[in-house]
Parts: structure tokens; C-alpha cells; sequence
């Protein structure tokens, strides 16, 4: 059972000898209700959080004798509520460029006669730009970090660091040749050297990102395989998006998607399931037995009507399931609070339950198993002493949030992504007052308006 959202009225700090002493921060958020997300999700009516470097040094209620904070800038966001940033498990960023260029196909349509063709004249330039533009739409929607999988995820890295957000990144690899790197032994090479050159950055990391089982044969498989077990970093792969996907593969190799992939040693704690529509008991409960995590994209699976991923049954089985938006060509936006309010209505509707699904649930789909499912458990994921600082607050004083009974409930069915007014990232404020500060915006859309004159004349 979820717990109910209780206040507390105490400051949390660090342990110290004279608690007279004012505690130094970087960035004070002050009169806020402060929802931590935490194991017992406390909630601070009139809260603050005080932030020193990337991380929080301080949470709490706001009360006489409290210990004094001396902070170098300090927010007052009375009327807001103050909650750890949205996580976004599963997009493909510089899709932006190819927003709407071909809707209301079917998924292998779509993919094989319109998005594979477009992206065969895929640039760095295309994906370094199209990544900024969906950082900004995700800074200004609430997300502080994405997980992407492309092409040219150098220039997705680059573009995250650019725009200060936090990202999982990996080259897309395929069986047939790539746009970027060519043969797959080069894929391989190019992936070995990002997560070389990525390794300790505070902001970005790096994934293996085979494409999906009907894309990417067992040679493939086992060489990703491997270079996991090697470097230790994850396994992401779209797996049983549809039906036919199923087929396809029972057809090839006698067996279904994920008995597929268990059979060939990829299935663990460090592998991510993406999509998961298709699936049978069995299918569940291999990925229960080898703590696979999951991420849900619905908004994306309905509108290539792929189907409806069994979430409640997987949660039931105790396997953890983040959110995602999937790519702008497929969705066709990056904003996680409509897909919270998606995810909850879908289920249901397709379970004709109502309390399928309940709100506190889906929020922490959004946050905390996203976390856990990208290898931040114990960083991201709540608001909490010690925890990295990436944290949003949104403005609850809108017509369309009043009146406020539960603020959980808000967040997932009322909320919009457009609500959130200030964003902070790695214990930097990288929007405040919905102005973002990492880029110049306005110059990130002209470019990309630029490059879809080019992408318009993309055959297919």
C-alpha cells in the first residue's frame, strides 16, 4: 500500500556541533510545499531545501529555531510545490527534427518506410540540434534527465552537457549498416570509446543500445552482452513492442522476444526493457525472476497502436516500470506530466478498474523507478540530505490547480508541464521563472526550422 502524503514540521540537516551556526548554501528554496518523494513521503506544508554544490544539505519545515541557512541565492516560492525533477527512461531526443513528419502509420510502416529513410541523411549537425531543442522541452516540461538512444549519441552527449542536463546515452546498434559508424564492428568500437570517454562525468553516462531482437542478430547480442559484463554499464533494447515483433522473432529463432534474450545471458538488473506491450505470463515472469527494469511509453505505443503494455500485471510481479515518452516522431511531445496522465487513465480504462493504477503510483514511475531503472537509486529520486539536487517546482497557483486537495493527485491529472517555473539540475538552476539559462532557446528553434527545409525533401 502506498502511504498517504503527511507533514512534518522539522528540518533535516547534517549532524552538527553547534547548530547555532548558520549552514552555508549555494541555493535556498524557501515556502514551498516540499513533496520529498521519500520512503515515508514526507511532505513540508511550508518547507525549504538548501542546496551546496550538486547536492541537497538540508530539507525541511520551516519553524522557529530552526537552524539558520546562509545561501548565496535564495527562491521564495510560496504557492509552488517543490518535488525531485521527472525522469524521462526512454526517448530518442534529436527526433524532434522529425516531429510530425509521418503520423498515423502503423510502427513497421512508419519505421521502415518513413523514419529509416530519413534518418539514411542523418547529420552530427541534425542530431547536436535536435537534442537541444528537446533538452529545452524537457527543462521547460520538468524533466532533469532522459535516457536517449540514436545515432551519433556523441553529439546527444555533447548537446546534454551543453544545456546542463542529465542524460544516459547510446548509439543505436544495428546488424545492417549505420548512417553514422557503418559495419556493426564499428559500432561496437564507437560505443567502447564513448564509455571510455564519458567515464566519472557528473552529468552523462553511457549505455550499450542494441536497437531491438528483429534488428539485431545473437552475434551482435553477445558482443553487447560482453562489453556490459566488461564495463559494467547497462543494456538498453526495445523488446516486444508489438505483436508482429513477437511473431517475427518465434519465427526465427522458436522462441518469444524475452525467452530469447534469457536464453542468451542478457537478462539481469542491468538490462532495460523498452516497450513491453506483447507479453505473455511467461514473458513476466522471466523478467520479474532476472529483476529486468522496464519503461512504459504509452502515449507511443497507442499511437502507433502497438497495444497496451501489461504494466499493473508487472507491477504485481514486482518488476520495476519507469516512464518514457519515446521519440517526438512517435509520441509527438517530450512532456512526462501528460504521460503520467496517460499512463493512469489508460490502465483504467483498458482494466475498467478505477483504482488501477493510482496516482502516487504513476508519479513514481516517473521518478523514483526511473532512477533505479538508469542506475541512480541511491542519488536521484527523492528530496533528501545528501541526494543530487535535481529538483523542479511548479506553480500551483493556476485556475486549473485550485483548489489544491492532494497534491499528488495534481501532479499526475491536473498538471502540466508548462506549470513548472523553476528547474535545477546538479545543484544548478538552469530555469528560473521559466526562462532557461543553460540555452539560448529562441536560437535553438530557428536552427531546427532551418534543418527540417532539408529533411522535407527526404524521400519516402
Amino acid at each position: 500500500m502506498v502511504p498517504s502524503e503527511r507533514t512534518d514540521a522539522t528540518m533535516t540537516t547534517r549532524p552538527n556541533p553547534n547548530p547555532n551556526e548558520p549552514l552555508e548554501a549555494d541555493l535556498l528554496l524557501l515556502n514551498g510545499r516540499v513533496l520529498t518523494l521519500d520512503a515515508r513521503d514526507r511532505c513540508y506544508e511550508r518547507g525549504m531545501v538548501a542546496v551546496r554544490g550538486p547536492r541537497i544539505v538540508a530539507v525541511g519545515g520551516l519553524e522557529p529555531g530552526s537552524r539558520p541557512i546562509r545561501a548565496k541565492k535564495t527562491l521564495d516560492v510560496g504557492g509552488c510545490v517543490v518535488m525531485p525533477g521527472l525522469i524521462n527512461s526512454h526517448t530518442h531526443a534529436a527526433m524532434t527534427i522529425f516531429r510530425g513528419l509521418a503520423d498515423d502509420l502503423p510502427l513497421m510502416d512508419w519505421l521502415h518506410n518513413h523514419i529509416f529513410p530519413a534518418e539514411r541523411r542523418l547529420t552530427e549537425e541534425w542530431v547536436y540540434w535536435g537534442t537541444l531543442l528537446a533538452c529545452a522541452e524537457m527543462m521547460l516540461s520538468g524533466t532533469t534527465t532522459f535516457c536517449d538512444m540514436y545515432l551519433f549519441e556523441h553529439k546527444v552527449a555533447e548537446a546534454a552537457k551543453a544545456a546542463g542536463m542529465r542524460a544516459v546515452v547510446g548509439e543505436v546498434l544495428y546488424d545492417f549498416p549505420s548512417p553514422h559508424y557503418g559495419p556493426i564492428e564499428e559500432g561496437l568500437r564507437f560505443t567502447q570509446s564513448l564509455i571510455e570517454q564519458w567515464a566519472g562525468d557528473p552529468l552523462v553516462r553511457i549505455a550499450i543500445e542494441p536497437h531491438a531482437p528483429y534488428t539485431c542478430g545473437p552475434p551482435l547480442l553477445e558482443a553487447c552482452r560482453d562489453m556490459g559484463n566488461r564495463y559494467r554499464v547497462p543494456i538498453i533494447m526495445h523488446v516486444s513492442e508489438n505483436e508482429s515483433e513477437v511473431e517475427q522473432i518465434r519465427g526465427r529463432y522458436g522462441l518469444r522476444p524475452v525467452a530469447h534474450l534469457d536464453r542468451m545471458g542478457l537478462l539481469g538488473p542491468d538490462f532495460v526493457a523498452l516497450h513491453c506491450v506483447a507479453l505473455d505470463d511467461q514473458d513476466m515472469d522471466l523478467l520479474a525472476q532476472n529483476k529486468v527494469h522496464v519503461v512504459h511509453n504509452p502515449e507511443s505505443n497507442m499511437k502507433l497502436a502497438s497495444g497496451i503494455a501489461p504494466v499493473p500485471r508487472l507491477l504485481d510481479r514486482g518488476v520495476n516500470v519507469a516512464l518514457g515518452t519515446d521519440g517526438c516522431a512517435s509520441n509527438n511531445d517530450l512532456d512526462l506530466f501528460a504521460e503520467m496522465d496517460t499512463c493512469a487513465k489508460l490502465h483504467k480504462v483498458s482494466r475498467m478498474d478505477p483504482t488501477v493504477l493510482p496516482a502516487r503510483s504513476v508519479l513514481g514511475m516517473a521518478v523514483g523507478s526511473g532512477a533505479r531503472a538508469l542506475g541512480f537509486g541511491a542519488d536521484l529520486g527523492e528530496i533528501s540530505t545528501g541526494k543530487l539536487a535535481d529538483i523542479i517546482v511548479l506553480d500551483f497557483n493556476r485556475p486549473h490547480l485550485t483548489p489544491l486537495y492532494d497534491t499528488t493527485s495534481h501532479l499526475v491529472y491536473a498538471a502540466r508541464g508548462a506549470d513548472v517555473r523553476h528547474s535545477i539540475i546538479h545543484g544548478r538552476l538552469v530555469m528560473e521563472d521559466r526562462q532557461v539559462l543553460t540555452l539560448d532557446v529562441d536560437e535553438v528553434m530557428d536552427h531546427v526550422r532551418n534543418l527540417a527545409r532539408a529533411v522535407r525533401t527526404t524521400p519516402g
